[in-house]
C-alpha cells in the first residue's frame, strides 16, 4: 500500500459574526465549503504556507493573530488499477483577521469561490469536516491545541 503525508495550514477568519469560507470542488465534481488554506510546499513554513493559501483562494491579505490548533487525520482510499492509498493529513489551523484585500475567486485552483457566512448558518452548509474542527478549536481554544474529532470531521 502506497503511503502518503499532506501537511496543509488553514486561517480561521471571523468578523461581525461571519466566517470566511472557501468552496473547494472534490475529486468527483461535488462542492464543498473548507477553511481558506492549503499545502504546503517544500520548504515552505506553515505560516507562510496560511498567508499564501488565504490570499490565492479569496483575494484577501491576513495578519495570523494565533495558532489554534493542528488536526491530524488519516484515510485510506482506492485508486485506479485498484492501488490504495493510506493518507495521512497534518492540518494546522491558525487564527487570521483581513488586513487588505478585496473578495475575489481563486483563478485556476482547487476552489472557485470564497465568502463569508454567517455563523449561525454553518450548519447548514455542505462542507467538509474541517470547518467544524476550526470552529471548535475557535470557541474552545483548547490549551492543547486539539479537540477530539467526530467520524464525521
Amino acid at each position: 500500500m502506497r503511503r502518503t503525508l499532506r501537511v496543509a495550514a488553514y486561517a480561521m477568519c471571523i468578523r461581525d459574526e461571519k466566517i470566511l469560507l472557501a468552496r473547494w470542488i472534490d475529486g468527483e465534481g461535488r462542492p464543498e465549503w473548507t477553511l481558506p488554506g492549503g499545502g504546503m510546499e517544500h520548504g515552505e513554513d506553515p505560516y507562510d504556507t496560511v498567508l499564501r493559501e488565504v490570499e490565492e483562494e479569496t483575494g484577501y491579505l491576513v495578519e495570523i493573530t494565533g495558532l489554534l490548533g493542528v488536526n491530524s487525520i488519516s484515510r485510506s482510499a482506492s485508486h485506479r488499477f485498484g492501488r490504495r492509498t493510506d493518507h495521512h493529513g497534518v492540518r494546522l489551523v491558525y487564527e487570521a483577521r483581513v488586513t487588505a484585500g478585496e473578495l475575489r475567486p481563486e483563478i485556476g485552483g482547487s476552489t472557485d469561490m470564497a465568502a463569508w457566512h454567517p455563523l449561525t448558518e454553518v450548519t447548514a452548509l455542505n462542507r467538509v469536516g474541517l470547518v467544524d474542527v476550526g470552529l471548535r478549536l475557535w470557541r474552545e481554544r483548547p490549551v492543547t491545541g486539539r479537540v477530539a474529532v467526530t467520524a464525521e470531521e
